[in-house]
């Protein structure tokens, strides 16, 4: 088993706390791979051959690798996958002081998160800062990421509350804020956390304007299991499959057909950013390709029409204690291959015939595939398939690699399981 696939997959995870440093470390990646970086106010000049990568917002990457071959002759390839995952989000002027001192952060649910899972945990912050630029307009933005424990969410013990264990309801606002630190003396507002990111990035405090921020765990990612079979990180959802759609644009051979590798943010908010699967980002990407190839309107429809994409997000494994809540002949077990996602009522583009293409392609790349339904009783979510279709005419399926404990802050998947999709994508762009 090739597991340099792993130890790639725990680095990528260990250094992309949030959707800011996701993208930063794959624009690290891939331009250390041969991908060019281009801006997406300025002329792409996609030329057969080339690989480069353009951003939106600082948390959406696309990766593009030209072919030899115009678009309107071959359409695209695509896979998309997103950089986002549920977390707490830091506020505007978030220092609360508490008796003796303590203080906290005000913080905001990002997503939809297992709160429990974030008690008792050594966390730390990670995003985006935006500091003070030539002009009003163009502000300069840095990655922060702060990698010892600063913060911890404290659990009310259980002599206060002696029915914790038989469900505990939690606010949002009043049970999850973190604490920071113990002062002696006056907290004056903003001056701690300000502080803190001007020392961290060593730049004046005066010249921070605002900050994306978030918490995270600062436990490392590692494997587990008796053989090591298992993973556990943060963020399986949906980096890992962020990084499998990465490393087959980096190794992929196909070098007649355009493949891009589309990782969107905030699919856990809906999508609806300018830099999410609801925006028409992609489909300007795209389109400026084929104009620069000489094409037309009519051109750009017709390689839409011969485009095939694969949605890539997490599905659900088989958990062994709830063994009622899985659909009783359709539940992806761990180990046994990327999971083709179904849903009758159209949560999910999968259908037969696109269903049937990525079969092929799992059986040309020799992994095993199995197909996630949900329990007719249990509602599913949905993905990034159907709002892209929403901004493009194209084919797809969506599939996913089965995890357990989906929006924990520590999720399990299967190494076997991450090298398998990486196949089975590495044959679609091959």
């Amino acid at each position: 088993m090739d597991t340099k696939y792993i130890s790639s997959l725990l680095d990528f995870l260990g250094k992309s706390p949030c959707n800011f440093c996701a993208v930063d470390t794959a624009k690290k990646w891939l331009a250390a791979n041969g991908f060019d970086e281009r801006r997406l106010d300025e002329k792409l000049n996609a030329k057969p051959g080339d690989k480069f990568f353009v951003t939106k917002n600082d948390s959406a990457i696309f990766a593009v690798k030209v072919g030899r071959k115009k678009a309107a002759d071959t359409g695209f390839k695509l896979i998309a996958a997103h950089s986002d995952s549920p977390c707490f989000r830091i506020k505007p002027n978030a220092e609360i002081k508490s008796d003796g001192g303590i203080v906290k952060l005000n913080t905001e649910v990002y997503g939809g998160p297992i709160l429990y899972t974030w008690f008792d945990r050594p966390l730390s912050i990670a995003g985006r800062v935006i500091l003070r630029g030539a002009d009003a307009l163009h502000p300069v933005s840095r990655v922060l990421h702060i990698e010892r424990p600063l913060l911890q969410i404290s659990h009310l013990a259980i002599h206060f509350n002696r029915a914790v264990n038989e469900g505990n309801k939690l606010s949002k606002q009043k049970d999850m804020l973190p604490i920071i630190a113990k002062l002696n003396g006056k907290l004056e507002s903003g001056n701690l956390l300000t502080g803190l990111i001007a020392s961290e990035l060593k730049v004046d405090a005066n010249d921070i304007l605002d900050f994306d921020l978030v918490l995270y765990d600062t436990e490392k990612p590692c494997t587990f299991g008796l053989n090591n079979e298992f993973i556990s990180a943060g963020r399986l959802d949906d980096l890992s499959m962020a990084h499998a759609a990465l490393t087959a644009a980096i190794e992929g051979t196909d070098a007649d057909t355009t493949c891009v590798a589309a990782i969107f943010d905030n699919e856990e908010t809906g999508s609806g950013t300018k830099q999410g699967a609801g925006s028409p980002v992609l489909a300007n990407v795209l389109h400026r390709i084929v104009e620069e190839q000489g094409g037309s309107l009519e051109d750009f429809c017709i390689a839409l029409a011969k485009t095939f994409m694969v949605s890539a997000d997490n599905a659900h494994a088989f958990h062994p204690n709830y063994a009622d809540k899985y659909d009783p002949t359709n539940h992806p077990t761990l180990g046994g291959g990327p999971c083709i996602k179904v849903n009758a009522n159209c949560k999910y583009m999968s259908d037969a015939h696109s269903a049937a293409v990525f079969k092929r392609l799992c059986a040309e790349a020799g992994v095993p595939c199995q197909y996630f339904v949900n329990h007719s009783d249990v509602a599913g979510g949905s993905t990034l398939g159907n709002i892209l279709t929403g901004q493009i005419d194209i084919e797809g399926v969506d599939v996913g690699n089965p995890l357990l404990a989906m929006h924990s802050v520590r999720e399990t998947g299967s190494v076997a399981d991450h090298i398998y999709m990486i196949k089975a994508f590495k044959q679609f762009f091959s």
